[in-house]
């Protein structure tokens, strides 16, 4: 059974419910994908840790922050034209539909990066 912590939980619910329901949905897919990761607070937002940090994940006004690390953004760099990206960060518009196939994919280019570490 995967563990959440409970700052994590915090972080969360200190948003409104829709904002709430958004990072529940990305929450539960990295768990889905990665579940011997270790869920925590990092740098004030939740993050995801296999070996070394994963991804990590914030709320913003008007987007959410997902941040796959500067190599899940290159890898991924044709599918995200359509987002506001930088160096390590996605931003998903609150207005769009978030897209889990592509979060998905993301984590699991960064799982079998993370695991090839010695």
């Amino acid at each position: 059974m995967v563990e959440k912590s409970q700052e994590v939980t915090d972080y969360i619910q200190h948003y409104p419910i829709e904002i709430q329901e958004r990072l529940e949905k990305i929450r539960e897919l990295i768990h889905q994908e990665a579940p011997e990761a270790v869920e925590k607070m990092s740098y004030g937002i939740p993050t995801f840790v296999l070996k070394k940090p994963l991804v990590h994940f914030a709320a913003y006004q008007k987007h959410i922050g997902f941040y796959p690390t500067p190599s899940g953004i290159r890898a991924f760099s044709d599918q995200l034209q359509k987002f506001k990206t930088s160096k390590g960060t996605i931003q998903l518009p609150n207005s769009q539909p978030l897209p889990l196939e592509l979060i998905r994919q993301i984590v699991q280019y960064r799982i079998k990066e993370n695991q090839a570490l010695s």
